[in-house]
């Protein structure tokens, strides 16, 4: 899971404002501290939406620090940001992925695309055709 630490800032005015140290497009406000946390779970995705679009690798979440709130980001979000890091890492486009695979590049493009739900042997699959292993672990 990917957990990115969020810092909630009292208004005075009443209220709340979101923000990410590690994705500092991402910013938002809410009416009370749960109410900031939904809006913030959003705003995250959509700044990664940001990213994903322009091809930037996503940063990993820092350690959470005294004071902060943590978002967490689904299983199925991480593992896919897994991906698209090692894509951008290694400049393979979903085309070239899907060659390695042996796919059409419509299946990879279904892996990327983390709101598509994708089978997590998908996601392994790629990345074992860009030479790493999907470890999966509980703590």
């Amino acid at each position: 899971m990917l957990r990115y630490p969020a810092h909630l800032e009292p208004q005075k005015e009443g209220g709340y404002v979101v923000t990410f140290p590690d994705i500092p497009e991402a910013i938002t406000q809410g009416e009370d501290v749960e109410d900031a946390l939904h809006h913030a779970a959003d705003v995250l995705e959509s700044a990664l939406d940001y990213y994903i679009e322009e091809g930037l690798t996503i940063p990993a979440p820092s350690k959470l620090k005294r004071g902060q709130h943590v978002v967490e980001l689904p299983a199925s979000y991480a593992a896919k940001i897994l991906l698209l890091n090692e894509m951008a890492t290694q400049k393979v486009r979903p085309a070239e992925l899907a060659r390695r695979m042996k796919v059409t590049r419509q299946e990879v493009n279904r892996l990327v695309d983390w709101r598509h739900a994708s089978k997590i042997d998908g996601i392994a699959g790629a990345l074992k055709a860009l030479g790493k292993t999907m470890e999966i672990r509980a703590v």
